[in-house]
């Protein structure tokens, strides 16, 4: 058997797709699909130039037709991936958690810890459960203010 482009092409998206199984960003299977269908310009004898083309024109349309409009399809209902650290989270209350192996005081946001700092005294060690309102990140230390309850 004499191995041509063609081979070549296939066994580049048969790769690509098999990695994308470790990844779930859809990014390496739209790189496969897009080897697969250059495959297809290498079985009608285009040079391997223009297959290089075909394949950057090929990427070009899939890569981001798979993440903008395929992926968010697979994601879960309610998660806003990303959204950590852009401000969406501000003013929100939040109750304090300690950590079991080494005692940190943090809050989870979108199921992260983050270790906290009271932005008054900046005190990092808050009893496990105290209500907090989150005002900012600083790097990934989150800024926040204790809730002052009025004894009536």
């Amino acid at each position: 058997m004499e191995w041509s482009l063609t081979h070549f092409w296939l066994i580049l998206a048969l790769v690509l797709s098999l990695a994308e199984l470790a990844s779930g960003v859809l990014l390496l299977l739209a790189l496969g699909i897009a080897a697969a269908l250059t495959s297809l310009l290498a079985v009608l004898e285009v040079p391997f130039e223009w297959q290089l083309a075909g394949m950057g024109v090929f990427s070009g349309i899939l890569v981001p037709v798979a993440i903008r409009w395929i992926k968010p399809r697979f994601s879960p209902r309610g998660v806003a991936y990303g959204t950590t650290g852009t401000g969406v989270e501000q003013g929100r209350r939040y109750k304090t958690l300690k950590r079991e192996f080494d005692g940190a005081t943090g809050i989870k946001v979108n199921g992260d810890f983050y270790r906290l700092r009271v932005a008054d005294t900046g005190a990092t060690d808050l009893p496990d459960g105290t209500e907090i309102i989150f005002r900012q990140f600083d790097g990934t230390t989150a800024v926040v203010e204790t809730i002052t309850h009025k004894e009536q």
